[in-house]
């Protein structure tokens, strides 16, 4: 029997009704969340993924703007808009499309958004927060989709051991800092780790975050262990694909699929987010489960 599939489309559809109804009473109360993305260049993965969050944000009420900068701006100049931009109080949540040029310090250009607009959670105050065991911040909105995955499925988090497979940032580094808030035992794994499989065996769950298609096999799964694939890629006939193996469906219990898995809640938890600043920078109570 195959694994059962962890639907990430069908959980993210819910989120986004909660999300149309809260921003049809703040919209009630004179509040319209406003989100900007700025995408420097013409990457087309990357204007492919700012229509897809744009789009996402008005279907819920939302406004959206999209900013569009050469790829060869200048620094200075990318980090000034970005403070303009920080400090427009007509604008809720502020994003750079990632990844930037070469020539542009991510670093740099992520310290200029208002920690209380950085609806990414990519700026040093929120992750600070998040690592010292604060999650009420601006949380990054992948690993905190994951979590809400897992937890729409009634899948046990605390008392489990959970591997994480990759460190970024963005993803494998606060994935293991949420899942270790929820009391899971975690090992995080990189590059340097040596034979993976002496840990992932021993894994109740699984995070691959690795960006290498299919790079993870059923050779690493205990039977019965939650697989969450992080990863997308285009196969050689144009598919869409993640970092985990198709065969990994026939040892693992729970599976999220590419595409329709985390992808989904990703975009969601962005907007939740969005609303979450500004109901904040307002004085608005949070609503329950944000």
């Amino acid at each position: 029997m195959g694994a059962r599939t962890i639907d990430g489309r069908t959980v993210a559809e819910r989120v986004m009704e909660e999300l149309r109804q809260d921003v049809a009473s703040l919209r009630a109360g004179g509040v319209w969340p406003h989100l900007t993305v700025v995408l420097v260049g013409d990457d087309p993965a990357s204007a492919t993924y700012v229509r897809s969050k744009a789009k996402k944000a008005e279907a819920v009420g939302m406004r959206s703007t999209v900013v569009r900068l050469p790829a060869e701006v200048a620094e200075a100049e990318l980090v000034a808009r970005v403070r303009a931009l920080s400090d427009d109080p007509d604008v809720d949540g502020v994003i750079v499309q990632l990844p930037l040029p070469p020539h542009i310090d991510e670093a740099a250009v992520i310290e200029a958004i208002d920690p209380a607009k950085d609806v990414d959670g990519f700026t040093p105050e929120n992750a600070g927060r998040l690592f010292r065991g604060d999650a009420s911040g601006l949380v990054p909105c992948t690993p905190k989709g994951i979590v809400a995955l897992l937890d729409a499925y009634d899948i046990p988090i605390a008392g489990r051991h959970a591997v994480v497979v990759g460190r970024s940032n963005i993803v494998g580094r606060p994935a293991a800092q949420l899942l270790l808030m929820r009391d899971a035992a975690v090992t995080m794994l990189h590059s340097r780790s040596g034979p993976i499989g002496r840990f992932t065996r021993e894994a109740d769950i699984v995070v691959v975050a690795v960006g290498k298609k299919h790079f993870f096999g059923p050779e690493f799964v205990k039977p019965g262990a939650v697989v969450i694939d992080v990863g997308i890629h285009r196969d050689e006939a144009g598919h869409l694909v993640g970092d985990v193996h198709p065969a990994v469906a026939e040892v693992a219990e729970w599976l999220t699929p590419v595409p329709g898995g985390v992808g989904p809640m990703t975009v969601a938890m962005l907007l939740k987010n969005t609303v979450l600043a500004a109901r904040r920078r307002r004085g608005w109570r949070d609503v329950a489960g944000a």
